[in-house]
């Protein structure tokens, strides 16, 4: 027995559409995610940027301080899958807006934790806040629910774009948000987070507010409504599979969000033994965001006109080069630790919009947010391993050795690439 596609909501509108109208529709969520991500952009950095250095005070060992990247990658794990799935049944509405909400409670709760001085319940604020990661990559993928096929890079990469603003603004608001938060009698580190709650909360009920019509929703009746006019298929036919790129957009998705957070997690504890200051440690996150982030203006344009697959083997040689110059460039030189840091951010930001399109490609409404979800999950749980390895392979080895080690790991992306090539064209 097939199994049965779940309908559409009743609530929503069942006027027959135009292109044009569509093409209106698309153009409205995408302004409306666009709006979120700025918001989401500012949370996301507050984890990234101080997230280890407060752990590193609170535990009192640079051993474990990968430790807050790990448990926040492992929450958006969990929000990965479980947006993924509510995606299916309820659209993208409800399970981005809730995603966002649950980070900024994640995010009260570290500063609470900060506060108190409680170990249990940073971590577990941590896990939380994890979700709000999770929703801001999600919220991709509403870019190119409505997108034509050869359109759907730009509609990831205008998705992504957005969240630039917040993420550079965020973490050089790192010492002004110390201040405050040690006026509120909460230690410095945590000051961030209080950006990040707010934030997050923002996005949250922008997208339950104003994501209407639900760009998900829609496109699966428009696809019902193509299947419908189209020949009766056969009731006893399997239901549609996912297609090999998607393994293959999985893969190196996962390889450039573990190589990334890995050397990214362990770069700020690296710059402190070489005593710069918080700001400077600010200014290379946030230029490192910046990277992941804003190239998305021209990435998703490359990889509609030159390919998935010759823009994913760029994200692999990026990171290589990243790795090379942060093991090589001198502990003091600020200049060359941000190279590094923004050659890391670019190869992430190639690898997830060649991914993401892969990904699209290879799926079909019906099967494509569970896909997607679960690919998501196999991105957070990467990063959360690139977290908690980091700082354990730093301190018996070396940042350089963590660095080189990671690009290398990075160019095991291509030999998948070629193979899911060779299974398309057996097929």
């Amino acid at each position: 027995m097939t199994k049965r596609r779940p309908s559409v909501p009743e609530s929503e509108p069942q006027v027959r559409l135009s292109t044009h109208d569509v093409a209106r529709v698309h153009r409205h969520t995408l302004a409306v995610v666009i709006l979120s991500q700025v918001l989401g952009g500012a949370g996301l950095a507050a984890g990234i940027s101080v997230g280890a250095l407060l752990a590193a005070e609170m535990l009192g060992s640079d051993a474990l301080s990968g430790l807050p990247t790990g448990l926040f990658t492992l929450g958006s794990a969990l929000a990965a899958f479980l947006v993924g799935r509510s995606t299916q049944r309820v659209g993208r509405r409800l399970g981005l807006g809730f995603g966002f909400l649950a980070g900024g409670t994640g995010g009260l709760g570290v500063v609470l934790a900060a506060a108190l001085d409680s170990l249990p319940l940073l971590f577990v604020s941590l896990f939380v806040y994890g979700a709000g990661t999770a929703t801001n990559l999600q919220a991709r993928y509403a870019g190119a629910d409505l997108a034509p096929a050869h359109r759907r890079g730009f509609g990831t990469s205008m998705a992504m774009v957005a969240t630039t603003l917040g993420a550079v603004v965020g973490p050089n608001l790192i010492d002004p948000l110390g201040h405050l938060a040690h006026a509120l009698g909460v230690p410095a580190l945590a000051g961030p987070f209080l950006l990040a709650a707010a934030a997050y909360g923002a996005a949250g009920v922008v997208l339950l507010v104003l994501l209407r019509p639900d760009p998900y929703l829609l496109g699966r009746r428009l696809a019902d409504e193509e299947a419908a006019q189209s020949p009766a298929p056969d009731p006893d036919a399997p239901a549609p599979a996912v297609g090999i790129g998607a393994y293959a957009g999985a893969t190196v998705m996962v390889l450039c969000q573990l190589v990334m957070v890995a050397i990214m997690t362990m770069t700020p504890i690296h710059m402190r033994a070489h005593h710069h200051e918080l700001a400077a440690v600010g200014l290379v996150i946030g230029l490192h965001i910046g990277a992941m982030w804003l190239p998305s203006l021209v990435t998703g344009i490359l990889v509609d006109q030159l390919g998935r697959a010759p823009m994913a083997v760029a994200a692999g040689v990026t990171l290589l080069l990243s790795g090379i110059v942060a093991a090589t460039a001198p502990g003091d030189s600020l200049g060359l630790l941000i190279l590094a840091l923004v050659l890391l951010g670019l190869g992430w930001n190639l690898g997830l919009v060649s991914g993401t399109a892969l990904v699209v490609d290879a799926t079909v409404p019906e099967n494509r947010p569970r896909t997607q979800g679960s690919i998501d999950v196999l991105v957070a749980l990467a990063g959360a391993g690139g977290g908690m390895m980091s700082g354990m392979v730093m301190s018996a080895t070396s940042f350089q050795l963590l660095s080189l080690g990671g690009g290398a790991l990075a160019l095991l992306l291509i030999p998948v690439l070629l193979w899911s090539q060779r299974r398309n064209r057996a097929r």
